[in-house]
């Protein structure tokens, strides 16, 4: 799930959130906007067992993203804003700021 806020500065305020995952340990978010890192952006667990984390960006763009769980397996949001084709056979996410 994304929620989305303009900020004074011009930047986009993106919260992502991902529903609970059975038996993860961890989730990073990888996107455009990191460089695809696998560790640069972890999200933080909730009482509830769902993943979120908040970025700036900048506005005006499209960013692919996918999530990824203990470093193994990719996740895409499934309420993202579209969708797109990758090379490796899969979609990714996609939000628009």
């Amino acid at each position: 799930m994304l929620t989305k806020h303009k900020r004074k500065n011009g930047k986009v305020k993106v919260t992502f959130t991902m529903p609970s995952i059975e038996g993860c340990q961890q989730l990073c978010l990888c996107g455009d906007f990191n460089e695809w890192s696998e560790t640069a952006t972890s999200m933080e667990p909730a009482a509830d067992g769902a993943w979120s984390v908040t970025l700036e960006l900048e506005p005006d763009r499209e960013y692919q993203y996918r999530y990824l769980a203990d470093g193994q397996t990719w996740h895409n949001d499934w309420a993202a804003d579209d969708y797109v084709r990758n090379p490796y056979g899969s979609d990714n996410s996609l939000v628009v700021t």
